[in-house]
C-alpha cells in the first residue's frame, strides 16, 4: 500500500514537494504539491507522454503557448514533444499527480 505519508519524498524547484507512488522505468506516478507563485521550467518530453490530474487547487499549464486552468478533479495529457510549463498562479497551495510513461527519466529538454 502506498500514500504520500509513507512514499519518497523530494523537493523540486522553489520549495515545490513530490512523492513517488510508483517509480518503474516503464511508469511513473507522483503526487506533487507547488505552494502559491511557483512554477517549473518550461520543457518537452521526447518519447514520455504525461497526464496531470489535479486533487486541490487550480494548476495552471501553458501547453504550446495555451494557457490552461485546471481544477480539482480535472486533467490534463500532454504527448510527447509538446512544450509545457505548470504552474501555480493562485494565492493557494496546488497538489496533483502526473503519470509519465514511460518515465522522463532522462527524456526531458528544458527550454
Amino acid at each position: 500500500m502506498i500514500s504520500k505519508e509513507n512514499a519518497e519524498h523530494y523537493v523540486w524547484g522553489d520549495s515545490c514537494d513530490g512523492w513517488y507512488l510508483v517509480n518503474r522505468q516503464d511508469m511513473l506516478i507522483i503526487h506533487e504539491k507547488m505552494p502559491p507563485d511557483t512554477r517549473e521550467t518550461r520543457h518537452f518530453h521526447s518519447v514520455s507522454r504525461q497526464f496531470f490530474f489535479v486533487l486541490q487547487g487550480v494548476l495552471t499549464m501553458e501547453l504550446e503557448g495555451e494557457k490552461h486552468e485546471i481544477n480539482a478533479q480535472q486533467g490534463l495529457e500532454i504527448a510527447p514533444g509538446l512544450k509545457h510549463q505548470a504552474r501555480n498562479d493562485s494565492g493557494y497551495p496546488v497538489e496533483f499527480l502526473v503519470i509519465s510513461h514511460p518515465t522522463p527519466r532522462g527524456d526531458r529538454t528544458d527550454l
